[in-house]
């Protein structure tokens, strides 16, 4: 059985408001409807991950107060019920050491964020492509922690 992310809420993991109203901007124009839910540092994301929120894919900045990315993705593929979640790094950084890590660690995709406009909504609605409307993806794991 395959999910549809399109019904599912967007999480949007990103501490600088400025950014926050880009990518919302961007998603709208991308045509991206699904609701998003913002997150504005990495200890937050975790919270409403392990509370009410049950997103169909999550959109992670690195560079982010309390807990970084990094930390965030590796508590996401080690937790039975967060690990089949799509995660993907949209970030400033561009360092191959970042890169690496974050495969390492199991991202789904890596994506530097363009700094045209125009060019962050070419991105964000390759996403939606991709992860909305193309993937077929496994259902959630249950809170029983599914294998």
């Amino acid at each position: 059985m395959s999910t549809m992310i399109s019904t599912l809420p967007i999480l949007v993991v990103e501490d600088n408001p400025h950014d926050v109203e880009i990518m919302v901007r961007a998603l709208k124009r991308g045509q991206i409807r699904n609701e998003l839910i913002i997150a504005r540092d990495g200890q937050e994301a975790l919270d409403m991950l392990h509370t009410a929120v049950n997103p169909g894919l999550i959109l992670l900045d690195l560079n982010l107060p309390r807990k970084n990315g990094h930390e965030v993705l590796q508590e996401i593929r080690i937790d039975p019920n967060l690990r089949r979640i799509p995660v993907i790094i949209l970030t400033a950084s561009t360092r191959e050491e970042d890169v690496v890590r974050s495969y390492d660690l199991g991202v789904n995709t890596f994506i530097s964020k363009p700094v045209e406009f125009d060019e962050f909504i070419r991105v964000v609605s390759s996403i939606g492509d991709y992860w909305i409307e193309t993937a077929t993806l496994p259902p959630p794991c249950n809170s029983a922690g599914d294998e």
